[in-house]
Formats: C-alpha cells, structure tokens, sequence
C-alpha cells in the first residue's frame, strides 16, 4: 500500500492554536454532540471543524465568503468519500487538453496510455473531459478511472466513458479539484495542452519543488515526432534557469517521454525499490521495498551530503511512531535530517535509491 502522508500536517510546524475553543459551555456541548452522533473516530478534529464553524459565525463573515467556505468543505468531503475504498491502489493524474481531436497521433498516445498503465495496475484521475481525458479512459475503461469534472460555462463536457460512473465528481471551485488531483495521485502525466495543463504542471512542479506534496514521478508525453515539452523546456532553461530563477536540479522532477510504454516504465521504475516516504519532526524517512546494501549507504551519504544537515543517512526499521501502521511497520527504511530546501535533490536521490543494489 502507498503511503499518503508524505508530510503530515499534525507535523508541521503551526502557526495557529492547536485547539479552536468557543468557550467551556461550548466546547462541552460540541464534545457532546459529536459523541452523541456516534463518532468515535478522530473525533477531536471534528469537535475542532464544528467549533471553527461557530467561530465563523462569531466572526460575522460576509455570506460570500461562508458559502465558498461551505460549498468547499462539502466539495473535498465528497470527493474523500468517493477515493476512500480505492486507497490500497496506485493513481496516476492525467492532464491535458479537452480540444484534441479523436483522431490525432496525442488522442492515441493518451488512449495507449491508459491502457498501458491500467497494466501496471494503476487506476487513472482525468478531468473527465473530452480530448486527451476521454482518450485515457476509452484506453484505461470506466472502472479504473475517476473523473473530476469542473463546472464551466463552456468546453468542459463530459465524456461518455465516466457521465453514469459514480466515480465521477463534478466540482465548483478550482483549488478544490486540484487539490484531490494532488492528494490522491501517486504519478503525473501531462499532455500537450492549454493555459489549464500548464497552470496544472506549474502548480505541481512548484508544490513538490517546496515540500508542500510529495515527491512522485511526473512524465511529460508527446508523440513520437512532437515538440510540445521540448520547446517548454527551452522556455525553462532560457528564462528560468539561466536567471537563476530555479535551480538545474529541478528539472529532475519531471521526465519527456514520447510512448505509452516509456512514460509507463518510468512510472513504474520510480516505485522499484522506493515505496513511500514522510516527515517525522525534523527527520525525513524513506520506505524501501527491500534493504539496500551496505555499499549502497555509504554511496548514497557521499552523493548527498550536501542535502544533510547533521548526522548521516542511515538505513533501518520502522520507527516507533510507525509501529502502529501495517502497511509500512515491516518495511526498511532510510531516515536522515535534511536541510529543507533542493527537494530536486532528494528526487535524484530516489532515483539513485531506484538504481542501487539491493541485499
């Protein structure tokens, strides 16, 4: 099972009260109204949600601002609710343009895919859209893929493989859609595509470049004889990286790829022997799917010493706040305190992870 919690939010350092409080009556009675309804777990967030709620109220907030506030909070519930039977299985985000015609080498490549990835037992989120999102689910079939459909006034229909699947959720707001696109994808693909899938690469490429999600792969498709990605990234190198507006590790976090079959082994190669990954306090922990040697260690400590604050990468079991997980508790790992900044560098050192030896 893939880990989600890259970076734990109860692990961050907080800026806000640990605990909203309306007042002792109230909080007593919140506590007792959310154990009334029956639930029992993580209930102290949901005391903490309904307090929030009567703060809100406290606060006089306009009625524009409650309703997006409102209509927000229901958006990421639903969609929550909808990925949660499906959170054992790898998903790979797909973007790109709806206006691509059924009959272009990019709408085959997108079809290809998904058939391709539904191989490597990867379920596929699209827009739901028509273009490249309707092409990787006529290639992937309705019962792997999800659909997250965004209200417009135009262009945004949805296509015939996911209208009747309940695995379709359409959304209000932007930022909610891209955050269940972020939250729940273990990969990323990107056609060529509009403002809309340049927006969506940026927003990724900078959350991962930050911290603010975790390090997955991400392939950039093009036919065979397309030029899409490559003329993107003269752009990159030559008025981002030359100005020294990001760093030339960066560009480890994506990959061009020019076939389904590429792009799909790339994907796959990430997780090889990397399983997944998360903040402890200060400490980063890396997940393995077997050991790596004692050779392999001491490479990894001179390759990436510059990305270690103090101490050294060091491989061994799960720690004791990990104990009580399943799913990671038997899995090695390799725990060491990093500085906070070149997350292009860790990506490289996952690949390196990816390419080591093994015991």
């Amino acid at each position: 099972m893939q880990d989600l919690r890259a970076s734990k939010i109860d692990e961050q350092p907080r800026k806000f009260p640990e605990r909203c409080s309306v007042g002792p009556p109230f909080d007593a009675r919140v506590r007792q109204l959310v154990r009334d309804f029956g639930t029992q777990k993580s209930a102290a967030l949901i005391e903490d949600m309904i307090t929030t709620a009567l703060e809100m109220g406290r606060d006089e907030m306009n009625v524009a601002d409650l309703k997006l506030i409102n209509r927000s909070v229901k958006e990421m519930r639903i969609a929550a609710k909808i990925f949660a039977p499906f959170k054992h299985l790898r998903k790979v985000a797909v973007f790109g343009s709806a206006r691509t015609q059924s009959d272009s080498a990019d709408d085959k490549l997108a079809t290809d895919f998904g058939c391709e990835m539904v191989r490597q037992a990867f379920m596929l989120i699209t827009g739901g859209s028509d273009g490249i999102m309707g092409a990787v689910q006529r290639g992937a079939g309705h019962a792997h893929t999800f659909g997250l459909n965004i209200r417009l006034p135009s262009e945004q229909r949805v296509n015939e493989v996911v209208e009747d699947d309940p695995k379709l959720i359409t959304l209000n707001y932007f930022f909610t859609r891209k955050l269940s696109f972020v939250k729940e994808a273990h990969a990323f693909a990107l056609f060529p595509g509009g403002f809309g899938t340049l927006d969506e690469a940026f927003e990724v490429l900078t959350l991962m470049q930050t911290s603010k999600a975790r390090i997955v792969p991400v392939v950039l498709l093009d036919h065979p004889h397309g030029k899409y990605w490559e003329t993107w990234m003269e752009f990159l190198t030559e008025r981002l990286l030359k100005f020294g507006f990001i760093s030339a590790e960066d560009f480890a976090f994506f990959k061009i790829k020019h076939s389904a079959q590429e792009a799909a082994a790339e994907i796959t190669q990430f997780y090889k022997v990397f399983h997944s990954a998360r903040w402890l306090g200060e400490r980063f922990v890396i997940r393995l799917n077997r050991r790596l040697s004692t050779n392999t260690i001491v490479d990894l400590n001179k390759q990436f010493a510059q990305i270690v604050r103090t101490g050294q990468i060091v491989q061994r079991a799960a720690l004791a706040k990990e104990k009580n997980e399943p799913e990671v508790r038997d899995l090695p790992g390799l725990i060491f305190t990093p500085f906070r900044t070149r997350f292009g560098r860790f990506r490289q050192l996952i690949d390196t992870i990816n390419s080591s030896q093994t015991t």
